[in-house]
Formats: structure tokens, sequence, C-alpha cells
């Protein structure tokens, strides 16, 4: 009888998860094809990892990492809307031309209401999406990977500063977005 029930317990907590990896397909389906997702950063490696490690292990408390950067916890992300992309991301690496003017716009930020969007599916039942800004100041070009479950990798290549990949999670979009910019 104790077996049974064991049994029974772990055919239940199977099925649900696989419920649940059936609804993130389903959710992930549904707002890349209706081209309104936030992609939401957990990591960043950028692309020098060895000299950003070499400059923070001058820092108190720094655990190096191999280059990942976590950004657990925090709202850098990239909105995708049918007419507009909005990206809020923090940029580490070597910019080859320095921003001028407010100290404090740094990172990559954008709102596009012009741009490019090419979006395939992958054989595994995911997504490569690709998209360029047409109407910002510097020239990205954003390469969004994204899983049939919802795990993502975004990597972003300038003219201006050495690409830097993020990885991360696609989600419904935000009901109400506050002004960042």
């Amino acid at each position: 009888m104790e077996t049974f029930k064991n049994f029974l317990i772990i055919t239940l907590l199977f099925s649900g998860l696989q419920l649940k990896a059936q609804t993130n397909q389903e959710t992930t389906a549904k707002v890349i094809g209706d081209k309104n997702y936030v992609f939401a950063a957990t990591s960043a490696s950028p692309l020098n990892a060895a000299d950003i490690n070499n400059v923070m292990s001058r820092m108190p408390g720094y655990v190096g990492n191999g280059g990942n950067i976590n950004l657990n916890g925090s709202n850098y992300d990239l909105s995708v809307t049918p007419d507009s992309l909005v990206a809020y991301l923090p940029y580490y690496g070597r910019s080859y031309t320095p921003k001028i003017g407010d100290p404090n716009d740094s990172g990559i930020k954008f709102t596009s209401k012009d741009f490019s969007y090419k979006s395939t599916k992958t054989k595994k039942g995911g997504w490569l999406i690709q998209m360029t800004p047409k109407d910002v100041k510097d020239n990205y070009k954003l390469t969004l990977s994204v899983t049939k479950t919802g795990n993502a990798s975004l990597t972003i290549t300038s003219n201006s500063q050495q690409s830097i990949t993020y990885n991360g999670n696609i989600n419904w979009p935000k009901v109400k977005k506050e002004n960042r910019q």
C-alpha cells in the first residue's frame, strides 16, 4: 500500500511538471507570434570577460565567476511590441566611441519606433529573432534566440561597442511601463 501511495505521488508530481512546461510552451508561442513580449535579463556575458574580471578582482568582496554577471533581481529588459522596441540593459565591455553628455547615460538604453524584425522558427521548436532599430543614435543589431519553453539569449552587436550577450526569459508584457529614459 505504501508503494502505491509513493507511485501515485510521483505520478502526480510529474504530470504537474509536464502541464507547467506545456503552459510555458503555449505562452511563449503566443507572445512570440503576437510580437508582444518582454525579454527579462538574468545574466550578462561580456565579450572581454578576462578584462572585466581583472578590474573587478581589485574590488573588495568580488568573487570571479568567469565573466558571467548576475542580473537577478534587476529590472533590465527588452520590451518588444508590434510598434516599438524599448531596451533598458546594462553594458559591460569596451566602448570604441565615448558617449558624450550625461555621465549617467550608460548601458544600452533606447526606444525605437522604426525597426526591422525577422522571426524564424528553429528545428527544435524555438525561434531566432533578428531586430535592427533604424531610428536610434547607435547602430545596434539584436539577435534573440528563444527556446520553446521561454528561455532566451540576446546578443547585441554595435559598431561602437564590443558585443555582449544576455541570458534570461521571455515574459508577458508589463501592464504599466514606467519611464526609464
